[in-house]
């Protein structure tokens, strides 16, 4: 087992590796911006190291800051956390070129995965059901709409390099694919360094639903289960649960199954996620894989009882799984908000400031992930996320009068939250019921503004 462990991140995910590894009884080393000075896993870091000024690219970003600061303070490995270099294959590689470890998948299978084209190809070829669309990369808006016409409106473009709703577009019709087209490739192109797109079959309100896998470096893979994601905002996760509300024991087999098949033919270790659409039918089609621990992992631990996070770093050091599947059991509901620092009643803009009043619920089946706290400024450099706020009960509706009651409980004064929207989607007759699908949450966004109104 490792001794000492940099991680490459901040805010929630950072004190949430920093836990685990104290438990496991390795060090930590901490890295932060100028920002984040006074932010939480710098205080509760074994060693602490500043990389750089608040931008991202000056700062988490900057791979040579990053392992200068791993060097000097002899870290035996890097955890990357989500986001940042989390899925940078590059990365990946200059770790183990600098014989530091990194804590996730080797350089090939994040780029496999990472290019979604590709990773829909090798689907492909191994017979898992992937969405209606193009083979390959769609070079210019020509090509577009005759592939559109072939598979049939209405369609998505996406980002091969895509991810966290970046790069995508609906369109249907041929003119509003043109425009699509353009403005995607121009997103891409901002946010990824990458213009490719590719073309996929609108699947009219499907649930997201997702596998957490984990696999060692001995071919041992197992699946912990299903969480859905269906409620979404521009393609951004809002709410997850697990189970999912229309799962059975065959559909969960059938999609833990799969999910197995595409982390061994990417050759995968380390934990991971596979997304899938799930249509009306209950039909599912691979979309993509996760390289990395994903936000809403805490949803699968109070089901599983699994710790994700220490499975993870377990495997990174070469150890094999302590679990088999047969030992996998789901037990109870879980339900997970994210808590933004964003304005739902001013078009979700970004609402950074200082925190004057902070108070997290509690109370038997909740638990709050969160860096934030009274007086910490909430900079405006990086994600939003501010908290995740997880209720665990006996059923499904027992989670949400949790949920209910916790959310209710949360007090962040100073700056503007997504609680209010959390609050609403609690009460929706539809969510109530599990009836929810990835457009879901637009009507109730238009209900949110005719009560502010």
């Amino acid at each position: 087992m490792f001794k000492k462990i940099l991680i490459a991140n901040r805010g929630e995910i950072a004190l949430r590796i920093i836990r685990a590894c104290r438990e496991l009884g390795i060090s930590t080393v901490a890295v932060y911006s100028e920002a984040d000075r006074d932010a939480l896993h710098v205080r509760f870091a074994d060693e602490i190291v500043c990389i750089g000024p608040p931008p991202p690219a000056e700062s988490y970003l900057n791979i040579p800051r990053i392992l200068s600061a791993a060097e000097i303070t002899d870290a035996e490995a890097i955890h990357p956390g989500y986001g940042f270099l989390a899925e940078n294959p590059a990365f990946a590689e200059i770790c183990g070129s600098c014989n530091i470890v990194f804590i996730g998948p080797s350089p090939k299978s994040i780029a496999m995965m990472g290019d979604k084209s590709m990773a829909r190809a090798a689907m492909r070829q191994e017979q898992i059901p992937t969405v209606p669309g193009s083979d390959g990369i769609i070079e210019n808006a020509e090509e577009a709409v005759f592939m559109a016409r072939k598979i049939g409106y209405p369609v998505m473009i996406k980002a091969a390099a895509g991810g966290g709703g970046r790069g995508m577009r609906v369109a249907h019709t041929d003119v509003s694919l043109v425009q699509a087209f353009i403005t995607a490739q121009a997103e891409a192109e901002k946010a990824f360094g990458d213009q490719r797109l590719y073309l996929e079959k609108l699947i009219l309100e499907p649930r997201h639903v997702e596998i957490q896998i984990l696999a060692d470096q001995q071919g041992n893979i197992l699946h912990l289960g299903e969480r859905d994601c269906s409620l979404q905002r521009r393609h951004q996760k809002v709410v997850e649960e697990s189970p999912c509300p229309i799962m059975d024991d065959d559909l969960r087999r059938a999609m833990g199954e799969t999910a197995i098949r595409c982390a061994r033919a990417a050759g995968y270790y380390s934990a991971g996620t596979v997304e899938f659409l799930l249509d009306q039918d209950r039909r599912f089609y691979f979309m993509e894989m996760n390289t990395r621990v994903q936000v809403e992992h805490p949803v699968t631990e109070m089901v599983t009882g699994v710790d994700v996070i220490k499975e993870q770093i377990r495997i990174a050091a070469g150890l094999p799984l302590t679990l088999t599947q047969d030992a996998i059991e789901m037990r109870g509901h879980a339900i997970e908000c994210r808590i933004n620092a964003e304005d739902p009643y001013n078009q979700f803009m970004p609402s950074p400031g200082k925190i004057t009043g902070f108070h997290m619920p509690g109370g038997p089946g909740i638990r709050v992930d969160s860096h934030a706290y009274s007086e910490y400024v909430v900079p405006p450099y990086y994600d939003s996320l501010l908290a995740k706020l997880i209720a665990y009960g006996r059923d499904r509706c027992e989670a949400i009068a949790k949920m209910r009651r916790a959310l209710d409980e949360f007090v962040v004064e100073g700056i503007s939250t997504t609680i209010p929207l959390l609050q609403l989607i609690m009460e929706d007759s539809s969510f109530l019921q599990g009836k929810v699908h990835t457009s879901h949450l637009d009507s109730l966004q238009k209900r949110l503004d005719m009560e502010h109104a």
